[in-house]
């Protein structure tokens, strides 16, 4: 009996023994593995982290390629960081606007206006003024690659919102000012201009308010705008703009010796400018003189053989 008890009680003792080691030998592999897998978890975490932070580094330099490029590698593992997402939407539309191939830069304007959008949607408040001002521009240059008014109107919503929003950017109401006018919203667009001339006046931004006010069937606040810029401006090409919207004022306020003398002014500094014979014979027509005014529709024909006022007065004539 007693041989039997002290064989239970070894047996009792060495189950307690193999119990323990068992947990010991447990405790120890699980703490293995979790050792195991918090390395490696924080040696990617480190390694996702560092390129990222690299980013802000690289923008500051302004190399947009290297930009584009280490973002895209960070967004091959993890296709919605949202740093990498945002620098990529970025270079991908300073890329867009340098390049002068339009195919390619149609293809970078989608990818930032992509990007922008992605990030939008769970970005902190604070960024979300800057995302809008960014998405705004991209949709303003998209328009202007697509030859059609598409993209003018959300232009439009993400810049007013960036505004709004208390964003702060000289060239905010210059995008204003020639979306409204892309959609030929004609009052919005002469008060965009005229904010935007009083951030940053220029010769291009007077022509533009000129031409703004013209369409608006207000020819004296448009001929303000455009003797400043003959008397200004030294681009040449928007001179000749300039001077070929007032001879046509003057057409419409029947002053056809000073019509003719813009014309003319323009044609001493450009001979093969079509616009400028064209509106000469436009005067002469209105005097009578078809047959000078016919004369100077064929000299605008001769330099631009589809030129579709010359072709339409031609025409109407036979």
């Amino acid at each position: 009996m007693k041989k039997m008890t002290v064989k239970r009680s070894v047996a009792k003792r060495k189950n307690k023994i193999f119990l323990k080691i068992s947990i010991f030998v447990l405790i120890v592999s699980v703490l293995s593995v979790s050792v195991y897998f918090l390395k490696h978890f924080l040696e990617s975490k480190l390694k996702s982290k560092a390129p990222v932070a690299d980013l802000y580094e690289v923008w500051n330099s302004h190399n947009y390629q290297m930009v584009y490029d280490s973002a895209t590698k960070i967004l091959e593992t993890d296709r919605f960081q949202s740093i990498a997402l945002m620098f990529h939407g970025y270079s991908a539309f300073y890329l867009a606007i340098a390049s002068t191939d339009t195919t390619i830069a149609q293809s970078l304007l989608d990818e930032s206006i992509n990007d922008i959008r992605i990030v939008l949607l769970d970005a902190k408040s604070t960024a979300v003024p800057q995302l809008e001002y960014m998405l705004g521009k991209a949709y303003f240059y998209k328009n202007i690659l697509s030859s059609y008014h598409y993209y003018s109107d959300l232009a439009i919503e993400y810049l007013l919102a960036a505004k709004n929003a208390g964003y702060e950017a000289d060239d905010i109401p210059e995008y204003l000012g020639l979306s409204y006018s892309a959609l030929g919203r004609v009052p919005e667009s002469i008060s965009a201009f005229t904010e935007a001339l009083i951030v940053r006046e220029s010769d291009v931004l007077l022509m533009s308010i000129a031409e703004q006010y013209y369409k608006n069937g207000q020819p004296k606040a448009a001929m303000q705008y455009l003797f400043r810029v003959n008397s200004e401006s030294k681009n040449e090409e928007l001179i000749l703009r300039s001077r070929t919207l007032l001879g046509q004022i003057y057409i419409d306020d029947e002053k056809y010796e000073d019509a003719r003398r813009e014309f003319e002014a323009i044609l001493e500094k450009e001979p093969n400018y079509a616009d400028a014979y064209y509106g000469i014979g436009v005067t002469y027509e209105k005097e009578g003189d078809l047959v000078k005014a016919r004369s100077e529709w064929r000299k605008a024909l001769r330099i631009q053989v589809n030129h579709a006022g010359a072709l339409n007065k031609m025409n109407s004539y036979k």
